[in-house]
């Protein structure tokens, strides 16, 4: 297969071939290695590749969905573990561990017939909304070189929207799948709290606020995944209701008539730039013409922005300096300069300073937050804003004066930049960033996020549909692109 004829499939078309016998998964393999040696020189998305393992079975997809059999894919190097291959977190604190076993996700991926080729990176333990670390340099977006993929998922992002696979696992703890999505024009949907387990050897992570999933170029790519992944396993603190239908079936469904707020300009005070917020404008009259209901709203959310970003810091630097404890004592490594990037210690030492008391009341926030985004979808089906408040920044750009930053300094910036995405993983509802604009001056991807409430990921996938078949994006594609390669 030629990887102009690769990138012309998304994953569902991709497995479509492989059970119709018209290519083998062996073969696709080669292709989507071929399109890394064509592509990540540029934009540097992956860690490593390996050879597909021999005789991977072929899934058995659930009824009423896709079958994702076949198809080639990445893993994010954090996250998930396979057995006897590395995670390394994008630290040189980790540089070296390799997973004894699969994690729960790892062995649904492998259920349904993935066929893993290799680790995206990451910045330094997914601490970031930037991928660009000291262990595996910066992440490039392929549609301008000079500008960030976007983090924490910006590997995976970069793998995806540049053709090297169709679909690539993400992680999100404040936006770290929509944000990337939105950097690099691409699909990415953020499930609620406890749709799919993070075990065996975690029940949450970050205190409910990390959740997983997928980067697509399709939506229903995205919906079969979700549907793969989803479900609890044996010690979950959380059983989600289980949705009515496979998601898979809900892509095609008309969403009927959606109440939706807009919201312009972000918790906090950060102002959306005017070709962001000429792209929603746009968005809203899509929304108007396909019949839905769309109004300008402002509301709190329950707690100020400086009270949200002080429980961020506290959940997150406690559990940063906890995870660096446990790895340093069991890889025998010293906590320093040599092992952890400057923010990364500010953030460990804030983390070591967090007490009980602190961690509580920061879950405290955390109730405040849910509550408000609940009360909000009593009145309003979805939620829409930009996804990011401007177009994709310069790499560097997070770099700038970081030794002065304590811990809290450092998610005052995160979170500063990309004050919309946050909150959904406080209060642990479901949002979508879909690509729908472009930046008119660089031709650079804009998503838009739409936000529901906890568990309805349905009337997400509803809508994303609609909006996919109303203005498609699988023509746009970036200057660094598999498909311009042969081979």
């Amino acid at each position: 297969m030629k990887l102009s004829e690769y990138v012309a499939f998304d994953a569902v078309g991709l497995a479509e071939l492989v059970s119709r016998g018209e290519i083998s998964p062996g073969e696709l393999a080669s292709t989507a290695l071929r399109a890394v040696e064509a592509v990540n020189p540029a934009i540097n998305a992956t860690v490593e590749t390996w050879e597909p393992e021999r005789d991977v079975p072929p899934g058995e997809p659930l009824p009423g969905t896709p079958s994702l059999g076949g198809v080639p894919f990445l893993i994010k190097d954090i996250g998930v573990a396979m057995a006897g291959k590395g995670m390394e977190l994008g630290s040189r604190l980790t540089q070296g561990l390799v997973s004894p076993a699969d994690s729960f996700l790892m062995r649904r991926f492998k259920q349904a017939g993935l066929v893993t080729l290799g680790r995206t990176t990451t910045p330094e333990m997914a601490a970031s909304v930037t991928t660009e670390s000291v262990q595996y340099g910066a992440t490039r977006n392929p549609w301008r070189l000079d500008r960030s993929a976007g983090g924490s998922s910006g590997g995976s992002a970069a793998a995806v929207a540049a053709g090297i696979v169709p679909l690539a696992h993400a992680t999100d703890a404040a936006g770290s799948i929509r944000l990337p999505a939105s950097y690099n024009g691409l699909f990415g949907l953020k499930p609620s709290r406890g749709r799919m387990s993070l075990g065996p050897d975690f029940d949450e992570v970050f205190n409910g606020l990390a959740v997983q999933g997928g980067l697509s170029r399709s939506v229903r790519d995205s919906a079969a995944l979700l549907d793969c992944i989803s479900g609890a396993e044996p010690g979950d603190p959380y059983r989600i209701a289980a949705p009515e239908r496979p998601y898979s079936t809900e892509v095609t469904r008309a969403p009927g008539t959606l109440r939706i707020g807009v919201l312009t300009h972000a918790w906090g005070g950060r102002r959306t730039v005017s070709t962001v917020n000429d792209a929603l404008a746009r968005t809203v009259q899509l929304c108007d013409e396909l019949g839905h209901q769309t109004e300008e709203v402002t509301f709190d959310l329950g707690v100020s922005w400086e009270e949200f970003v002080l429980a961020n810091a506290c959940i997150w630097n406690a559990n940063l300096a906890a995870q660096i404890d446990a790895l340093a004592a069991l890889l025998g490594r010293p906590i320093d300069s040599t092992t952890l990037e400057p923010w990364m210690l500010a953030c460990y030492a804030y983390g070591r300073r967090v007490s009980g008391v602190d961690l509580v009341g920061a879950l405290a926030v955390r109730n405040r937050v849910a509550r408000s985004l609940g009360a909000f979808f009593r009145s309003h089906d979805l939620l829409l804003t930009p996804t990011v408040p401007e177009p994709p920044v310069p790499l560097g750009t997070y770099d700038e004066d970081v030794e002065e930053l304590d811990g809290l300094g450092w998610l005052e910036r995160l979170l500063g930049r990309s004050p919309f995405t946050a909150p959904f993983n406080v209060a642990g509802t479901p949002a979508m960033s879909v690509p729908l604009e472009t930046d008119a001056a660089t031709g650079l991807p804009l998503g838009m996020q739409f936000a529901a409430e906890y568990g309805r990921e349905d009337t997400l996938f509803r809508l994303a549909g609609q909006l996919e078949q109303a203005r498609p994006w699988a023509g746009r594609t970036p200057a660094i692109w598999a498909g311009d390669f042969e081979g």
